[in-house]
């Protein structure tokens, strides 16, 4: 789950793709900028929000 679930500029939900991009750009060896052309991230703010998220739920958060 990403936090914050919109865009700080512009408000879009982009936390719904934060899943899939984590798992096939950061834990993969796919290009970041072609996972988010595939999901459907294409304004400037909110793939640079994706690109230098860090997800600190886990480190927060430790006992699930």
């Amino acid at each position: 789950m990403m936090i914050p679930v919109r865009c700080f500029t512009c408000g879009t939900v982009i936390g719904e793709h934060w899943d899939e991009f984590k798992a096939r750009a950061r834990e993969g060896d796919e290009d970041p900028a072609d996972v988010l052309d595939d999901l459907g991230v294409t304004r400037a703010c909110c793939r640079r929000m994706m690109v230098s998220h860090k997800d600190l739920v886990d480190v927060v958060s430790p006992y699930q």
